[in-house]
């Protein structure tokens, strides 16, 4: 029976889980091809029925608990993060033998009927209890969104030390880059997608921005004509940005991505010109066009040995802007190899991140940060794969070939000509495996496993050999999720 001394009770839910429920992703970095398959997907109708009263219900199996103060507690691991006060908590607990919800109401008669029934309700919802013998999660691993690379032009104004790129004077032609789009939409037809997310990458996207627009708009007629929801967004590193180049994107309906990897020499040290210079000053510029002209563009922060301890830094100034943004990082490629400063040293990048969840603390944005705090790992809902390489992603050069990941790009496996391209890829064996976190060893039983899902599996590879194995940046991951969830926790009382 609930304590009458307790208060009502409290619980509070992250509702931003937009990147997995709906497949718009939050999180857009410039490498991101985030998993949009949730385990636990609501349905349109979450209300109890009157007959669900006589149902026995218990703790969702998944679910984890964390204290964020005296008052309230975090509970994370089944559908979203949720912050319950000590009533709540109690609440939740009753249920970790089953119990009729009718009999709950009933011994706790004392207790306010309304308030009661609004929080079983809201633990219902929240999938924080489950009918018993019910399983908690809905393994259906399609997503609705097909998200598609288009590797529009190898050239870059730029000459990043971690870009996996060479370079070369190539672009993608009109002929190539609508053949692109037909076969993406011939994929998403055929496997019954109901959205389409087109990232217009390089080199430097932006060095082709008539291509973007005639290619857009016919990916927009094709969407018409399939009834199939078109997002785009456009990946850049902000040099070129005019006022021009935003009307157009506005036009458009396409978001912004741009790379800034700290302020000032932190950004410098790892994106220059070809002569060397930096890029910080050119970059800044870009974002404030954008502003100016009222598109807000995401930030995708790329960290690495260089840069881990300006993070503090550049996250004030971007919270400042009121920027959304991601935290990405560092992956070694063949290029970037030689390069051994960029490597992820464990207590150097737990040290820089914590310290910028630190200035994140002390100022609060009321948005959820869950899918963009911890490289790709995605707190927002439970997931089984990392991103969606090898499952609904595909990735085209500048001659309409298919690869399964960008960070792969010279390993085509498709092209434009086959009728149904993303069922080549899911049949690949040969290349990049996602595996699913339940096939990796180290992941199998960590509290973590359907929110991390064991990391990149290409950084893993290179690091093991192996895929079906936990990321060497375990240990970075397990300090940080913890923090990260108390922020939403705290984000969740400040704008309650």
């Amino acid at each position: 029976m609930l304590s009458k001394k307790i208060d009502r009770p409290r619980i509070l839910v992250s509702l931003n889980s937009t990147c997995v429920l709906t497949g718009q992703c939050d999180c857009d970095g410039g490498d991101c091809a985030c998993d949009l398959s949730p385990l636990a997907e609501l349905g349109s109708d979450t209300s109890l029925s009157l007959g669900i009263f006589e149902t026995e219900f218990v703790i969702s199996p998944n679910s984890q608990i964390m204290n964020l103060d005296d008052t309230y507690s975090i509970c994370y691991g089944n559908h979203k993060v949720a912050v319950l006060n000590e009533s709540a908590l109690y609440l939740r607990n009753t249920f970790t033998n089953s119990h009729k919800l009718d009999e709950i109401t009933k011994e706790n008669y004392h207790i306010n009927q309304t308030d009661l029934q609004t929080a079983i309700q809201e633990l219902y919802q929240a999938r924080l209890i489950i009918p018993k013998n019910n399983s908690p999660f809905n393994l259906n691993e399609i997503p609705e969104t097909l998200s598609a690379w288009l590797h529009i032009t190898d050239r870059c104004n730029l000459r990043c030390d971690y870009c996996y790129l060479p370079h070369l004077a190539r672009d993608m032609s009109i002929d190539i880059g609508r053949a692109a789009i037909e076969s993406i939409f011939r994929s998403a037809s055929l496997n019954n997608y109901r959205r389409v997310k087109l990232k217009y990458a390089g080199g430097e996207a932006l060095l082709c921005s008539a291509l973007i627009k005639e290619l857009h708009l016919y990916a927009q007629s094709l969407s018409k004509e399939r009834g199939i929801i078109l997002d785009g967004v456009v990946l850049t590193n902000g040099i070129l940005i005019t006022p021009e180049i935003i009307e157009m994107l506005k036009i458009l309906n396409l978001r912004l991505m741009i790379s800034l990897d700290g302020l000032s020499d932190f950004h410098n040290i790892q994106r220059t010109y070809a002569g060397g210079k930096g890029s910080f000053q050119d970059v800044e510029r870009g974002i404030k066009i954008a502003l100016a002209n009222g598109l807000v563009p995401d930030i995708s922060i790329t960290i690495s040995g260089r840069n881990a301890e300006g993070l503090p830094d550049l996250i004030e100034w971007i919270l400042e802007h009121n920027l959304p943004f991601s935290l990405n990082f560092y992956r070694e490629n063949e290029l970037s190899a030689s390069y051994e400063d960029l490597q992820l040293e464990e207590y150097r990048m737990i040290q820089g991140m914590l310290a910028a969840f630190k200035v994140i603390e002390l100022k609060l944005p009321n948005r959820s940060l869950l899918g963009s705090l911890v490289d790709r790992a995605n707190l927002a809902s439970p997931h089984k794969r990392t991103c969606g390489v090898g499952q609904s992603y595909l990735v085209f050069d500048y001659q309409g070939q298919i690869a399964k990941c960008q960070m792969q790009l010279h390993k085509t496996i498709s092209s434009v000509d086959a009728q149904d391209p993303l069922t080549v890829v899911r049949q690949d064996k040969t290349g990049i495996q996602n595996l699913s976190v339940e096939e990796k060893e180290g992941c199998r039983t960590c509290e973590w496993k359907y929110w991390c899902t064991g990391g990149c599996s290409l950084a893993t590879f290179k690091a093991t050999g192996r895929y079906d194995i936990q990321s060497p940046n375990c240990n970075i991951y397990k300090a940080l999720y913890p923090e990260a969830l108390r922020l939403e926790g705290l984000r969740l009382l400040k704008y309650s």
